[in-house]
């Protein structure tokens, strides 16, 4: 039986997955000099915004939510001007990271998503910290698609089953 507690959780699961995927293809069509590049230096390059969303995703669900210890270092995502590790290397982490939150999400209870816990300093129930995960994730995946096309002005196809106006007949909420 689907509850409440439970479309939330498979939702949440299902959207980190589906964003996990376009940054995938996203990465898939940039050199990786594009990966790293930057406008101005306040700006961060799409390889930042990977480093940060896989440190963001560990320190909250894996380890604020799963209790795995939290080593991040915050602030060598933004600082990082390269890696050693080649853009698909950066994504597969990414991926991994991902997958392992997703089991954490879909291994959760009711009662465990109003247990409370401190994370970088926010104090909240463990469903809040899902729901900033999941947006937090979102934002930085459309800035990545964003880079994206301003970079090959190509349109990466995320919405075709779009055709005129409004959403295509039939098609579902739901990644």
């Amino acid at each position: 039986m689907t509850t409440l507690e439970s479309e939330f959780l498979r939702f949440s699961a299902a959207k980190l997955e589906q964003f996990v995927e376009r940054i995938e293809a996203c990465i898939g069509k940039l050199t990786p000099e594009q990966v790293w590049m930057r406008g101005t230096e306040e700006q961060n390059a799409a390889g930042n915004l990977l480093l940060h969303l896989e440190g963001n995703v560990r320190q909250w669900i894996l380890s604020g939510i799963g209790g795995a210890p939290d080593h991040r270092v915050r602030d060598a995502e933004f600082a990082a001007r390269k890696s050693d590790s080649a853009p698909a290397e950066l994504v597969a982490r990414l991926k991994e990271t991902v997958q392992a939150a997703c089991e954490t999400i879909r291994g959760m209870t009711a009662a465990q998503l109003l247990e409370r816990e401190s994370i970088q300093g926010f104090e909240g129930t463990k469903l809040q910290a899902i729901y900033h995960v999941v947006e937090h994730f979102a934002g930085h995946a459309f800035q990545i698609m964003f880079i994206t096309k301003l970079l090959t002005g190509e349109d990466l196809g995320f919405y075709s089953y779009l055709s005129g106006s409004g959403r295509a007949s039939g098609q579902a909420m739901t990644p």
